[in-house]
């Protein structure tokens, strides 16, 4: 892994990628939303949310994942006293898609796509299981169905009737398609975004 040099008051630092990029408040989510990198990434806003009030900017490839984790980690966001602005990267899907819109900016490069949709099945033995054991199920599922339209309403300003016609099917949005329907508040300018003017050079 590639290595950086730094020179501040303290003299030479060798950072790393990664801390090149913390120390610029920026993190990735591009693997799938579990417990495990759902936690690890709440430990990461926590602490940039403790050490400064500036704003956060949070890359998004995705394809989604757990619904519990991903809404944890749409909470902590929302939560926080820093900005936060979430760029899509990629394919930000489903609970991608989801945290995606917990920005208080949402940018997308301008190749790249979101998709919503409503939650589905999540595997299991559903075999041998009795009626009632099944009504559970489904009643669970429409109470998460119900949580992702309620969040998609807010974020965008579309009615929930409007939401839940659009995420009945997998719903793709390109770039212009996201920033009409309210997903998106804006296209991604690198330009505008570079890590200032730090003194690094790779080793």
């Amino acid at each position: 892994m590639a290595n950086y040099a730094k020179e501040s008051a303290k003299g030479i630092e060798v950072l790393t990628l990664e801390d090149v990029l913390y120390s610029s408040r920026e993190i990735f989510i591009t693997d799938e939303v579990n417990a495990s990198t759902s936690v690890k990434l709440i430990k990461e806003l926590m602490v940039l949310d403790k050490l400064s009030d500036e704003e956060v900017t949070i890359y998004i490839n995705s394809p989604g994942g757990e619904v519990i984790s991903g809404m944890a980690v749409y909470d902590v966001i929302r939560m926080m006293r820093a900005p936060v602005k979430t760029v899509c990267i990629g394919t930000a899907a489903s609970m991608g898609a989801m945290l995606f819109l917990a920005g208080d900016k949402r940018e997308m490069l301008p190749h790249t796509r979101l998709m919503i949709h409503d939650p589905a099945f999540g595997g299991g033995n559903m075999a041998g299981k009795k009626p009632h054991e099944l009504q559970q199920y489904v009643e669970k599922l429409k109470q998460t169905q119900d949580i992702i339209v309620d969040i998609i309403a807010e974020r965008t300003g579309k009615s929930k009737e409007e939401v839940r016609d659009t995420t009945k099917e997998d719903s793709y949005f390109n770039v212009e398609e996201a920033m009409e329907y309210g997903l998106a508040t804006g296209v991604y300018a690198t330009a505008n975004n570079t890590l200032g003017n730090e003194n690094l050079v790779l080793l």
